[in-house]
Parts: C-alpha cells; structure tokens; sequence
C-alpha cells in the first residue's frame, strides 16, 4: 500500500513538472512573440514608406550666380514661362543674375497689382502698338525679336522658371518699374526708389496697390 501511494505521489508530481514546464515555455513563447512585435513595429515606423523611395525633393539651395544658373537643367514650360523668358532675353540678358532676377520680380508683381493686366504675357505686351508707346521698350523699338544668344536664352529660361516655382523674391521691395541708369523718365521723380540692381534702378508707387487674390 505504501509503495503504491509512493507511486501515485511520483506520478502527480511529474505531472506537475510537465504541466509548469509547458506553461514555461508558453509564457517564453509570448514574451519572444511581444518581442518580434516590438521590433517588427520599430522595423515599420524606421523604414522609409516604398511610395517614398526615389522621390525626389526641391533643393532648399539658391544662389544668384551663373554657376547656380548653369547647374540647373534645361528649363521649360507654357506660354507664360515663354512670354517671360523672351522679356528676360530683350531686357535683362547682359545683367548680372540678380538683376535678371529683379526684371522678373517687377513683371510679376505687375501681375499681381490690379493696375495691370493678370497674366505674364498680357503685361509684357501692354501698350498702345504705337512706336515706343508700349510698357517693354523691345515690343515697340520697331525691331524684329531676335534670339541670337543660345546660351543667354537658356540662362534667362531658368531664371524664368525659378521665378515661377520658387516661394516669392523680394529683391525690388514690391517694384513695379526700372529705368536704364543714365536716363530719368518722369514717374522716377514721382514713384520711390526702392533698389539699384546691375544698370537697373527700381521703384514702386507711394502707396500700396491691392493685390489680386490669391497672390503668386
């Protein structure tokens, strides 16, 4: 009889083992499972989302210098970009960057100013078709418009699209005129001076003009 409850006591306890061994290796089981989770979840939020991969990102760079220019590519785009880039050939070419920059900027502005027309090419070709009656002096000079400069025309064709794509340029101070240096056209007594660019001065009207909505 002893030996029997002996052997009974022995069976009960190795069941016990095996039952808390199994529990033992469930419960390493899910802290090993929680683990992976873990890690799985680190893996997810460090990893760059696929759609993400070789997107590529504006540059925050800039400069206004030819070598910023010319490592830009190949610019193109619409009529506007073309009505631009051609105003930049005839009136800023031989200007360093910054003044070519500051051409674009006043014409922009033009078409942000109710005084003007609302596109690029309406006020580049504002004017009355007269001889030297007209907003851009190369529109009404009775020459022909000629692009004879390759390089200058794909330089200004940059700065063009610049202009376009970039967050608004404040060269001018909210110009909308220049003269040539040497000559005092009659609205420069009256309008305020507000830069000096390359053989460019610059000016806007004493007073704030409304803007179209929503602006550039």
């Amino acid at each position: 009889m002893f030996r029997l409850s002996s052997l009974l006591l022995i069976v009960v306890l190795l069941w016990f083992g095996v039952a808390n061994a199994n529990l033992i290796t469930k419960t390493s089981l899910i802290k090993i499972s929680n683990s992976n989770s873990i890690t799985n979840s680190k893996i997810s939020s460090e990893t760059p989302d696929a759609s993400n991969v070789g997107v590529s990102r504006l540059s925050v760079d800039f400069s206004y210098s030819i070598s910023w220019i010319d490592a830009q590519p190949v610019a193109s785009g619409d009529n506007q970009w073309a009505c631009l880039t051609e105003a930049l050939y005839f009136e800023a070419r031989g200007e360093p960057v910054r003044g070519q920059f500051a051409v674009a900027e006043v014409i922009l502005n033009r078409v942000e100013s109710v005084r003007f027309p609302d596109s690029i090419c309406d006020v580049i070709d504002q004017g009355t078709g007269k001889l030297y009656q007209c907003q851009f002096t190369y529109n009404c000079d009775g020459f022909k418009e000629v692009f004879w400069d390759d390089k200058a025309f794909e330089r200004v064709g940059k700065v063009a699209r610049a202009m376009l794509d970039t967050p608004t340029h404040n060269l001018t101070q909210g110009a909308t005129h220049y003269h040539v240096l040497g000559i005092e056209p009659n609205w420069s007594k009256v309008y305020t001076q507000t830069a000096e660019i390359g053989a460019h001065v610059f000016y806007r009207y004493n007073y704030q003009t409304t803007l179209r909505q929503p602006p550039r």
